[in-house]
């Protein structure tokens, strides 16, 4: 997949996904996984899924995310979901993130419809 992020251009998908992992880990994100999908979507590189404990955890986070990236220069293609915060949907072209308040993410189930795919182990300090 080729690399959309505006900046850092010599970080590859796989570290720009840690890096995401790490700052929704610093933003308080529960039960962060990465789920490696090369190979198996057309459309992205990895999912970072998170659970936020409310709704407003989960627009806190993506208000987080969203600026701690704007300060770094990436630039995410679009977000989806923000205003109900119960699943917030954040584009960044190889690696997407999904923001999901407890009760969604059960009734989606992103990690069981991938469930062939691998999960990254990530090192959140």
């Amino acid at each position: 997949m080729q690399k959309k992020h505006n900046s850092l251009d010599d970080l590859s998908s796989e570290d720009f996904a840690r890096l995401l992992a790490q700052t929704a880990h610093d933003k308080k994100a529960e039960d962060i996984v990465v789920i490696d999908v090369r190979g198996l979507s057309s459309f992205t590189d990895f999912f970072v899924v998170m659970s936020g404990r409310s709704t407003r955890h989960v627009q806190g986070l993506a208000d987080a995310i969203g600026a701690h990236m704007r300060k770094k220069r990436i630039s995410q293609f679009s977000a989806e979901g923000y205003n109900e915060g119960q699943w917030v949907l954040l584009d960044y072209n190889d690696v997407v993130v999904h923001i999901f308040y407890h009760e969604s993410r059960k009734f989606y189930d992103i990690e069981g419809l991938w469930h062939d795919a691998p999960r990254l182990e990530i090192d959140v300090t």
